[in-house]
């Protein structure tokens, strides 16, 4: 199916809660999933909303904190359990400074893998971490106090529309039709070309997503998810509290509505939630005041991509 969706499997910090989940997303790109985070729990969230763990083939770790990366051994040995192909590698992007961490901690729990698992590491930077003609998955640098990662996921642009009645006149053949929606002109038996701009229209607008978790407020931030159309930023704080959130690497729902504002984007989801607050509302009331297309995240919610 064409989906390119995000599913909210936690949005919690760094202290549990009987409220939400530690961190961790679901990115849905044609059945192809990644993996944002792996917050403790993230196996068992991907199982109560029914994704087919075989179709996870990528997991990007944003830094080395605990609520973003201590449910990966538990993960990875459930996928050892559920017989996946063998062929099917799972690529596991982490900072730089983690990749010996986690090397070493899956190999003890889960030393005799039926499967291979690529630990790749994330440079200081910018990294490509997927690229095909549809989909370009690129990380970029936070603010955390650690070596700390964003990612964008930036589609490719959407097949053009077929004018059923011009291929009709023009008797296009099926077969020909897939290169006619890539930007294929035809051409006639009698060698007369036929431009594709008679026979298409515009496809569908690309979507594109980011995801910043943890950072504090930086204009290279907002210079790196400019024109991105959904934005998912921490919001650990409410503004009132924007002096402990500096010192501790984090933004306030002010903080994420005004990276969300400067980077013109179409939504913004705030999550990360502090444990010190029992309703996430506060947190939407505040970003909304500077960003009013905001939605608070919470475990379960997709956000339809292609729908805004």
């Amino acid at each position: 199916m064409d989906r390119f969706q995000v599913t909210i499997l936690g949005c919690g910090s760094a202290k549990p809660t009987t409220l939400h989940y530690p961190s961790s997303q679901i990115v849905n790109f044609r059945e192809r999933l990644f993996m944002i985070d792996c917050g403790e729990g993230a196996q068992v969230q991907l199982m109560r909303y029914g994704f087919n763990v075989n179709h996870l083939t990528d997991i990007m770790i944003s830094h080395m904190h605990g609520d973003h990366v201590l449910g990966l051994p538990g993960l990875v040995s459930t996928l050892d359990l559920t017989n996946r192909d063998p062929a099917n590698t799972l690529r596991v992007h982490v900072p730089s400074s983690g990749v010996q961490i986690i090397t070493e901690m899956l190999d003890f729990f889960t030393k005799y893998k039926s499967f291979e698992v690529k630990i790749l590491p994330l440079l200081p930077g910018n990294n490509t971490i997927f690229e095909s003609d549809n989909l370009k998955v690129v990380s970029f640098p936070l603010y955390h106090g650690v070596e700390c990662y964003g990612f964008k996921f930036i589609e490719g642009p959407r097949p053009r529309k077929l004018l059923g009645d011009m291929l009709e006149f023009h008797h296009v053949p099926y077969y020909l039709r897939n290169s006619i929606k890539a930007g294929a002109d035809f051409m006639k038996p009698d060698g007369t070309v036929i431009p594709n701009a008679h026979l298409t229209t515009e496809g569908s607008p690309s979507a594109s997503y980011a995801y910043c978790s943890d950072t504090r407020f930086d204009p290279r931030v907002v210079s790196a998810v400019k024109g991105i159309d959904v934005i998912y930023h921490e919001a650990t704080y409410l503004d009132d509290c924007r002096v402990k959130a500096r010192e501790r690497g984090h933004s306030t729902a002010l903080d994420a509505a005004t990276v969300a504002r400067e980077a013109q984007a179409k939504k913004l989801v705030i999550g990360h939630y502090s444990k010190r607050y029992k309703d996430s509302q506060p947190l939407l009331d505040e970003a909304m005041s500077v960003f009013p297309d905001s939605v608070a995240a919470n475990e379960g919610l997709t956000i339809d991509l292609r729908r805004l």
